[in-house]
């Protein structure tokens, strides 16, 4: 093997080492010996330099690094290549050096079992070689608990107590349609699904800028907001004009604007920010007295309409308040793909206990997906939560993005045998994700061919198209963020939950407070264009930590399927049975035909 002088010379002088002729001719004997190109050696030696704190670079140094390095750790792997070299022997190595490498592995693969939860049957990798590679066969037949493997990234994987010993897992806690006697299971790979997104035609990506926005630019995207919601409820409710500027007047005038807040961020449901066609007006809040209206619903930032009486010129007396108005649903065409029915199951992470990093919640779901072989499977984050004791503690032993790479693998081979049709949502509490909303979807260039058939990566929010299924796509909790800041005055007929979503169904928006809630920081060049709803989808998926549901509202089936675990127990996850009505059919009747929340 012919080593370079010069070249370690220069290697080394990268990392501003100088070296004597003699310990360069001792550096040249060593690559000879050990098989190690320039560069190889010169990166093991800095290495080396750098772990045992040693500045200068001598003979001694040399004898120590080759003693305590050199001898130890390459000469089993290599010394068999480097003699086979040396005798003019080139290829495959011999038989002794296999079963030494086998040997070695065989070693490590016993450390690792013996952090691991027990199972049945030997946990032991495959051992491969030229002659006898693993097949693809092979790899899509392996167990999900040997994808992944919690030792690997934490260096105190228990398996969570509280959660493995759970006995109410299967109960079905709230059911809608005709669930009863249903037997869930779909078509897995057998079905033929069209899915594609909604809306902008370009897929969200690029740069950020959420704390470099000019309150202009965020004021223009509000004030289109304002004007085009207007619009709507001007052409519904046959509105003659809105007042331009409000002056005293005894007769009733029509008033647009937003609820306003107050200097906290609070919802101040007395004022409203005059906006929009209000030229004279524009940014100027004016007091509010509801105390004439019976029922009233309002959050910080919604558009409303009121008609009242200024009498004064400091106070609008409010006698009627104006409902938005939803969008129309998605009327389903021949390119939407078959009407048959299909099974949707949905589930929301974390998918680890917070006591615990094993994944075992997200190793009993793809479980299930392959037991029950639905056709889709939308999987919202976050995968690794950035509010889980180990990642709050740094206590993991790899990056955040190895983590999830890891559990994106599991679930991707281990689901491949259900044929199911896998669709990832990321969430703002992915922790090697970008945390500005709306996100971008996950990226993933590895893929093989037969799974990039059946893996979609969306954005947050995202509304989908499946068989012509309008599905409406959220991760971030818009239950809680909104259910905090709105107030109502009701006779009691509607919840809170109902009232929330209709909300989001006529404001248009897949999040429609302003300001938004702390732990959100939004982009609203790129809200304007991937956060509005082009359709009333026809189910609208919105996980939260609230109480799951199943509602219809407005026409739309609405979910929330709650999250796979609460804290250090079991969680829950969602199914549906859907069927695209067909073209001609008389009046609007939902896809949904039965859907379950139930206990992993």
């Amino acid at each position: 093997m012919a080593v370079s002088a010069q070249l370690l010379v220069e290697e080394l002088q990268i990392f501003g080492l100088e070296c004597e002729e003699a310990v360069i001719e001792k550096l040249v004997e060593l690559c000879i010996l050990y098989g190690q190109n320039e560069e190889g050696m010169a990166s093991e030696l800095i290495a080396f330099c750098t772990s045992t704190r040693k500045d200068c670079l001598t003979l001694e140094t040399l004898n120590s690094f080759e003693h305590e390095f050199l001898s130890k750790r390459l000469s089993k792997t290599r010394h068999g290549a480097s003699k086979n070299k040396v005798h003019g022997h080139a290829g495959a190595r011999d038989i002794v050096s296999i079963q030494e490498l086998i040997e070695e592995e065989e070693e490590e693969e016993t450390l690792l079992n013996s952090y691991t939860t027990p199972s049945k049957g030997s946990q032991k990798r495959t051992v491969t070689t030229p002659e006898t590679p693993l097949t693809k066969r092979s790899v899509s037949a392996r167990s999900p608990h040997q994808l992944l493997s919690p030792s690997s990234f934490s260096p105190s994987a228990t398996p969570p107590q509280k959660y493995s010993s759970r006995s109410n897992r299967g109960e079905v806690v709230t059911s809608f349609g005709s669930a009863q006697g249903v037997s869930w299971s779909g078509r897995g790979g057998t079905s033929h699904l069209s899915l594609k997104v909604l809306g902008h035609p370009e897929p969200l990506t690029g740069s950020y800028k959420c704390m470099f926005q000019k309150l202009p630019d965020i004021r223009e995207v509000l004030t289109c907001k304002i004007e085009e919601l207007g619009s709507e409820l001007k052409e519904h409710y046959k509105i003659e004009a809105f007042a331009p500027i409000l002056v005293p007047a005894q007769e009733p005038v029509t008033l647009l604007g937003q609820i306003g807040c107050d200097s906290n961020g609070k919802l101040n449901h007395k004022s409203v920010i005059l906006e929009g066609d209000l030229e004279h007006s524009s940014g100027a809040q004016i007091p509010v007295d509801l105390s004439e209206l019976k029922e009233y619903s309002l959050f910080p930032g919604q558009v409303v309409v009121m008609e009242g009486i200024n009498t004064t010129g400091r106070k609008l007396v409010a006698t009627r308040l104006y409902e938005g108005v939803p969008l129309p649903f998605h009327q389903p065409d021949e390119e939407d793909g078959d009407s048959e029915q299909f099974m949707v199951l949905v589930a929301c992470g974390p998918y680890t206990t917070s006591d615990s990093i094993t994944f075992d919640p997200l190793l009993d779901l793809i479980t299930i997906i392959n037991r029950d072989r639905p056709d889709v499977c939308i999987l919202f984050g976050p995968f690794l939560d950035a509010k889980h004791e180990q990642v709050e503690s740094c206590l993991l032993t790899s990056s955040f993005e190895d983590v999830f790479k890891q559990c994106f693998r599991t679930i991707i081979e281990g689901t491949r045998s259900s044929g199911s049709h896998l669709i990832f949502v990321p969430s703002l509490r992915d922790v090697h994700h970008e945390p500005v909303y709306p996100q971008p979807p996950f990226s993933c260039s590895d893929l093989l061919r037969e799974d990039k058939k059946r893996v979609q990566l969306v954005s947050e929010p995202c509304t989908l198209s499946i068989n012509g299924v309008i599905f409406g796509l959220t991760s971030t909790d818009l239950l809680f963020h909104m259910g905090a800041e709105e107030i109502s005055s009701s006779s009691g007929t509607s919840d809170r939950f109902s009232r929330i979503l209709k909300h989001i169904l006529t404001q248009r928006s897949y999040y429609p407070l302003y300001p938004p809630q702390e732990d959100v920081a939004i982009d609203y060049e790129n809200f304007r264009l991937y956060a509005q709803l082009p359709v009333t989808p026809d189910v609208f998926i919105a996980p939260s930590e609230l109480r799951y549901f199943v509602k219809d509202i407005l026409g739309c089936v609405c979910v929330n399927p709650g999250r796979l675990t609460k804290g250090q127990v079991g969680g829950t996850f969602g199914r549906l049975y859907l069927r695209r009505q067909t073209a001609g059919g008389e009046g609007r009747r939902s896809p949904c035909a039965a859907a379950q929340v139930v206990r992993i």
